[in-house]
């Protein structure tokens, strides 16, 4: 019996192609991407108790969730987060592959919030007891923490959430950076945060679909 999927007269296999589909993005959708992380990015990183990893090595990509308390990923005076490896399965896929390629993302949730924030940057892993003690929860030291330093701070505006009520109606956060305010920080001011803001829910439902 022959396997091989028919050829799909539609398929889009490149750049060119794919551009036909879609509008071009705009000057803020480009120009709001960070190359370190800033007060709101720390802030936001600060409150949020979960991200997922994104990790690829010689057997493809991976992406692991992480998690704990608001503010379990450090950011560090440097500039660069501090993500500590709590117990698992022992797998270790993520930390195999940093090793293998050191390129990694992460995307932060915070409960009630409908935005999401996304880093990319590169990793290495460390034992530095001191580093670990910073990260002892209930008596336990992780055995390892994962550095990562930023190269791209992108805020993910909140169509997907909405879109899948993925926390209902949770009440968003007050110590969380809006969404106006991330974007002019990033974009250098490129818009004033207020009037984004303002602006936001009627524009947000013009164009969830």
């Amino acid at each position: 019996m022959d396997h091989n999927p028919a050829p799909d007269p539609f398929a889009i296999s490149s750049l060119e192609a794919l551009a036909q589909h879609y509008e071009a993005p705009s000057e803020r959708a480009l120009k709001k991407v960070a190359p370190r992380l800033d007060n709101t990015a720390r802030a936001f990183i600060a409150a949020s108790p979960f991200c997922i990893l994104t990790t690829i090595g010689h057997n493809g990509p991976h992406a692991t969730p992480r998690g704990d308390a608001p503010g379990f990923v450090a950011c560090l005076e440097d500039g660069s987060l501090a993500l500590p490896d709590r117990r698992g399965n022992n797998r270790l896929d993520a930390l195999r592959d940093i090793i293998e390629d050191p390129r990694v993302a992460l995307l932060f949730l915070i409960p009630g919030v409908a935005e999401a924030l996304r880093v990319g940057g590169t990793a290495r892993i460390t034992t530095d007891p001191a580093l670990c003690a910073r990260f002892v929860e209930r008596g336990k030291t992780p055995a390892s923490v994962i550095l990562i330093t930023p190269r791209e701070v992108y805020m993910q505006c909140a169509k997907s959430i909405v879109r899948s009520r993925l926390w209902g109606d949770a009440p968003r956060p007050a110590n969380v950076p809006t969404a106006g305010e991330m974007i002019a920080s990033h974009t250098g001011g490129m818009v004033d945060s207020a009037t984004y803001d303002a602006t936001a829910p009627a524009r947000l439902a013009e164009t969830l679909y």
